[in-house]
């Protein structure tokens, strides 16, 4: 059995992302949005949205659709799984989730 070593990322303080917003930074080359929900749950995802390429994804607004906690694109609407990166309206259009961790107040992000 491998285990795949994680490399992580300090974002920012978890209090200086306000409840139910997000945030863009900068992972290993890669764009990734960190959304706080509520006042104690972290997620990660790509921050790109596919169908245009534009990094605005960390913009959009957070809510839930059944039992899912998702953010909606500022561009086109589509849904994204905070959990999962799934878009529900078109899973082609997925995008990469992120493991997130709260450590000593720090938000960070791992990268694989």
């Amino acid at each position: 059995m491998s285990t795949t070593t994680l490399n992580w990322t300090a974002i920012c303080a978890f209090d200086d992302i306000l409840p139910n917003t997000g945030v863009c930074a900068l992972v290993e080359d890669r764009h990734v949005a960190v959304f706080r929900v509520g006042q104690d749950q972290c997620f990660a995802i790509d921050n790109v949205d596919p169908k245009n390429g534009a990094s605005v994804l960390s913009r959009g607004l957070i809510g839930s659709l059944g039992d899912k906690i998702v953010v909606a694109s500022p561009l086109y609407k589509h849904h994204f799984d905070l959990k999962t990166g799934e878009c529900l309206e078109s899973p082609d259009l997925s995008v990469r989730a992120h493991e997130v961790r709260v450590d000593s107040g720090r938000v960070l992000v791992a990268a694989h």
